[in-house]
């Protein structure tokens, strides 16, 4: 299946985490759909490598930059106003996991470490992106979250928290910017076959365990959750907020 037209031609759309994995994807197509894309990374060889695979288009403009750090967030989004002039658009799709013991036996750090990588970095980038969008009257401000926020699993308990606390974000953004007119949704994917996930279905005994409990029969393909995130950040979805479309080929509905 192919990426869909959104109509998101001309639209400045910043893109957390869009130098690899679903974020990557996620740019390319706005590319395509001849959007300006701002993508941010923590490592300057990763944006190097993205920049260099999508083709070095004129619409894209890499930052390098911590975005669980306040001061690192102020500096993206003065870049891209200075760059753009706008921004149209906030995909908030950083985001890490480590697999973790029980919550009960980790250590604070590693509490903090994937806290600000997932719910702070969203946080920090929403707040900066709500400022710009009030004063614009308009925006669109998408959230990745998962499935491992609405179902408590082994290994996952920081993640999971971390992912809920997004989506509760995503429905207080979305009635705090409503009159403002701008929308606020979530997509939450279960497992997609990037590299975040390779582990599990790269063993061919692990992947038929796992879509044994996914009535679609597989995992998701990056491009299963790369439509549904343009939709919400097109004006399609303009009358859709604080919502979280799942993307998990039905696996939570049963």
């Amino acid at each position: 299946m192919g990426n869909i037209q959104f109509g998101l031609e001309g639209k400045t759309v910043l893109v957390t985490g869009g130098s690899r994995g679903i974020g990557l994807e996620i740019t390319r197509c706005l590319l395509k759909e001849k959007a300006k894309v701002v993508i941010c990374g923590r490592k300057k060889e990763g944006l190097d490598s993205a920049v260099e695979n999508l083709g070095n288009p004129e619409g894209l403009f890499a930052f390098q930059a911590h975005i669980a750090k306040e001061e690192e967030v102020d500096a993206l989004f003065q870049a891209t106003i200075e760059k753009f002039s706008r921004v149209d658009v906030l995909i908030n799709n950083v985001g890490m996991n480590i697999m973790t013991p029980a919550v009960g036996d980790i250590e604070p750090t590693t509490w903090k470490k994937i806290i600000d990588s997932n719910l702070n970095a969203t946080f920090l980038c929403s707040r900066k992106a709500s400022q710009i969008m009030k004063s614009q009257g308009s925006g669109k401000i998408v959230n990745i979250s998962s499935i491992a926020g609405r179902k408590a699993s082994p290994g996952m308990g920081v993640y999971g928290v971390a992912k809920s606390g997004i989506e509760m974000l995503t429905k207080v953004l979305a009635l705090e910017l409503a009159s403002s007119n701008v929308q606020v949704n979530c997509v939450a994917p279960g497992m997609v076959r990037t590299d975040f996930s390779k582990l599990f279905w790269s063993s061919e005994q692990l992947y038929e365990q796992i879509i044994q409990g996914i009535p679609l029969g597989r995992i998701a393909e990056p491009i299963d959750v790369v439509n549904p995130v343009l939709f919400l950040a097109s004006d399609a979805s303009s009358f859709i907020t604080g919502q979280t479309i799942v993307v998990d080929g039905g696996a939570t509905s049963i």
